[in-house]
């Protein structure tokens, strides 16, 4: 079909196992996208704005035909079927869908950064994406995800609550 790439999902608001399964059915659906792995879900505490519930977060592993920036208008277009709405930065939300990893491709646009720039800073994110490809080298960076996660300094709890679907 195309292109891996790794989508972090999350949310904190209202049924969270449901958003999260309803985003991981819109993704699934596609023509232009097909999802290869999912980690386990994780319950995690907030990052960056802390004042909120905790989120339930995911890593997709996905095969796509879409280009990067038409990836992120699809992940965006599910994100709006789903009533996300953008208020606070960090702050609560019914999904949240991030591109984390587009092959090994960088990008820096407006729009879009690719390897998301706060990839390497967030225990939620390494510790999903580790199970999915512990062995990946972030382009970046230059070094393996468990690397990664190993150097990782992020105090935020991350407890894995399951490998079934949400």
């Amino acid at each position: 079909m195309g292109t891996v790439a790794y989508i972090g999902v999350g949310s904190n608001q209202g049924d969270r196992y449901t958003n999260c399964a309803a985003a991981i059915d819109h993704i699934g659906a596609s023509e232009h996208t097909r999802i290869i792995d999912q980690s386990s879900l994780y319950l995690t505490e907030p990052w960056g704005y802390r004042e909120q519930d905790d989120f339930v977060n995911l890593v997709l592993k996905i095969e796509t035909s879409l280009t990067p920036l038409d990836l992120l208008s699809f992940l965006r277009d599910v994100e709006r079927k789903l009533a996300r709405t953008r208020t606070i930065p960090f702050g609560p939300r019914t999904i949240d869908l991030d591109i984390l990893l587009y092959s090994d491709h960088i990008l820096q646009s407006p729009e879009l950064m690719i390897p998301h720039p706060r990839l390497c800073q967030r225990g939620f994110v390494l510790i999903p994406l580790q199970e999915l490809a512990p062995q990946l080298i972030h382009p970046v960076h230059h070094r393996t995800i468990s690397r990664l996660l190993d150097d990782l300094d992020d105090a935020c709890r991350v407890v894995k609550i399951g490998k079934e679907n949400p």
